[in-house]
C-alpha cells in the first residue's frame, strides 16, 4: 500500500531473510505495475547464507543514498531488521563473539546504529525515510532488537494481532505508536486533534471491560459517554483497505471533522 501510493520519487523495497514462496505474490500484487514502475526491489530470502542477507541491507540502503544523492525524495522499506539482526548474530556466533541479550552478540547492536542513522536528509540534496519492521518475540515490545530499534528511529508503529483478528487493517495500535518528531512537521492544531484522539480512545479502553459486561451505567461520566457515541466513527477512521488511497490533508479534514461537533474541540484551523 505504501509503495503504491507513496508521494516519494523512489521506492526501494528490502525483502531480508523473506519466504521465496512470497515474493512473487507481493511483486506481481501488492506492488502490481504501478509500484513496480518507481520501486527497487532487493531480495535476500530466508536460505540465503547469513553474510548475503546482512549484505542485502546494506545494499538497499546504498541504492537509496545513490538516488537521495541525485536530489531525489526516497522511501526505504526493510523487512525485517529483525532477520537482519539474527543474520549478524549467526556470524558472531560463528567467529567466536560472547552471546549476551537472547542470544544477540555484541556487534549486533553496533551494526543497528550504522545502517538504520544512513536514513534522514542531506544537505542540498534529497532525503530518505525509513520504515523497517521489527518482529518482536512473544509481543514482548521490550526484547533487544525492538528496544535498541526504538532507540535510534524517529518513532514506532505498533500492528496488533488482537485488530488483526477482528478484521481491522491496517492493524494499527495508535495508543502504543509514538512520533517523536510530529510536532516539528505538522501543525499545531493537527496536534491537538490527534492528542483529543488519544484522549478519547484512551477514555474508552479504560471503561472497555465494563461497556461490555453492561456493568456502565449512561450518565455516570460525561467523558465515556462520549467516548461510547464516538468509537465506532473513531475505529472507522482507522480503517482502510489497500487499493483506498487517501492524502495527508484529507486524512487530517476527516479527523478533524469528526471532532467539530463533539462540543469539546473548536479547531478550526485544522480543517483545510
Amino acid at each position: 500500500m505504501i509503495a503504491r501510493h507513496t508521494a516519494a520519487d523512489i521506492s526501494v523495497i528490502a525483502l531480508i531473510g523473506e519466504r521465496g514462496r512470497e515474493l512473487k505474490d507481493f511483486i506481481e500484487r501488492d506492488l502490481g505495475p504501478e509500484g513496480l514502475a518507481r520501486s527497487v526491489v532487493v531480495v535476500a530470502t530466508s536460505d540465503q547464507p547469513p553474510l548475503v542477507r546482512m549484505r542485502g541491507a546494506y545494499l538497499a540502503t546504498a541504492i537509496s543514498e545513490f538516488f537521495r544523492d541525485k536530489g531525489r525524495d526516497v522511501i526505504l522499506m526493510m523487512d525485517s531488521i529483525t532477520r537482519f539482526a539474527m543474520s549478524s548474530r549467526e556470524v558472531g556466533l560463528a567467529i567466536g563473539e560472547p552471546p549476551t541479550s537472547r542470544g544477540y552478540t555484541p556487534s549486533v547492536f553496533g551494526q543497528l546504529p550504522k545502517l538504520l542513522e544512513r536514513a534522514g536528509t542531506c544537505m542540498g540534496k534529497g532525503s530518505i525515510t525509513g520504515i523497517y519492521t521489527v518482529l518482536v518475540e512473544g509481543d514482548d515490545m521490550n526484547e533487544p532488537i525492538a528496544d535498541a530499534v526504538r532507540s535510534i528511529v524517529d518513532g514506532h508503529i505498533v500492528l496488533s494481532r488482537d485488530l488483526a483478528s477482528q478484521g481491522h487493517y491496517p492493524s494499527i495500535e495508535v495508543m502504543n505508536s509514538v512520533s517523536r518528531c510530529m510536532t516539528d512537521v505538522v501543525s499545531r492544531d493537527q496536534v491537538l486533534v490527534a492528542r483529543r484522539f488519544l484522549e478519547v480512545m484512551a477514555t474508552y479502553r479504560r471503561s472497555e471491560d465494563l461497556i461490555n459486561i453492561g456493568a456502565y451505567a449512561k450518565g455516570s461520566n460525561p467523558k465515556i459517554d462520549n467516548a461510547i457515541a464516538m468509537i465506532d466513527r473513531l475505529n472507522g477512521y482507522l480503517k482502510q483497505q489497500v487499493e483506498e488511497k487517501v492524502s495527508f490533508a484529507e486524512s487530517g479534514r476527516q479527523l478533524a471533522e469528526i471532532f467539530a461537533g463533539d462540543g469539546q474541540s473548536v479547531l478550526p484551523g485544522a480543517i483545510k
